[in-house]
């Protein structure tokens, strides 16, 4: 299993001279499985860069299964201009849609509303692609190919978020974006994480942050790197940072989760991770 980042901001890009390490864009990653299915996690402005590259890896025909944690605006306002879903290639491509069900709309119709005057001069069903968007509840499953299963768990967070575990033959990732924990650690993101060849989990906050905003539904450096060792996840990435979190800032959290869990690291744009990791 490939795993790419494309963008591993929280709340809004933040582009600047104290995030050029990092990266600036909203949440999106992609996976590549064994057996050559696209999966993307999440459409924040990471996306846009998402979809040139997958033009180029796949000139003819693109089909893939886009995973929506939540669809607060950090993570899906890049799927406007995901390239694949438009223009004459995009009759060609085919994708899925999986996100959890909205209160009072359906899952599609918040996607669409992004895509209508007077914000955009083109409409959601204008777009080329074929599309099909799937409501889940949190526990459900998705089978994806011959060689994954995708999981589902609720997280703690305003209004509702779907973490992932994506199995993949021998490989497990888990994505927890965004999600607090309160009185002790979240049980659905520890089931998530259980033993996980990689474990992206949210890291907005520093701890007197936490503290502020406890109604954000966001956690700190300190709570990932617990949730991680309590897991006995294999390496954990940090992500989701706030967008006044410098890259020095980060580098500065980073070596206090190590001091709970040494293996961690920062997730950064252009990060590419191969599971499971190769043995020494």
């Amino acid at each position: 299993m490939r795993v790419r980042f494309w963008g591993v901001r929280g709340t809004i890009p933040s582009p600047g001279p104290d995030t050029i390490k990092l990266g600036a864009n909203t949440s999106c990653l992609d996976i590549l499985t064994s057996d050559q299915q696209v999966i993307i996690l999440d459409a924040g402005t990471g996306i846009r860069r998402l979809g040139r590259v997958l033009a180029k890896e796949h000139p003819d025909r693109i089909v893939g299964t886009l995973l929506i944690s939540h669809t607060h605006w950090d993570h899906i306002q890049g799927f406007p201009f995901f390239a694949p879903l438009m223009g004459p290639q995009g009759r060609d491509n085919r994708f899925v849609v999986v996100g959890k069900k909205v209160v009072g709309q359906k899952l599609e119709e918040v996607l669409a509303g992004q895509i209508i005057e007077p914000y955009l001069p083109f409409l959601y069903k204008e777009l080329t692609a074929d599309i099909h968007v799937k409501e889940i509840n949190e526990d459900e499953f998705t089978i994806i190919g011959d060689e994954t299963v995708v999981y589902t768990g609720m997280m703690e967070h305003p209004g509702g978020c779907l973490g992932f575990r994506i199995e993949n033959n021998d490989a497990v990732l888990a994505y927890c974006s965004d999600t607090s924990h309160k009185d002790g650690l979240n049980e659905g993101v520890l089931k998530l994480a259980r033993n996980a060849d990689l474990l992206v989990h949210d890291a907005h906050w520093s701890l007197k942050e936490r503290e502020m905003f406890p109604e954000w539904g966001h956690s700190s450096w300190l709570e990932a790197a617990q949730l991680a060792s309590e897991a006995n996840a294999k390496c954990l990435a940090l992500f989701h940072y706030a967008p006044d979190a410098s890259d020095e800032v980060m580098e500065e959290r980073l070596e206090r989760a190590r001091e709970v869990f040494p293996n961690t690291i920062l997730s950064w744009e252009g990060l590419v991770v191969h599971l499971p990791a190769k043995k020494d």
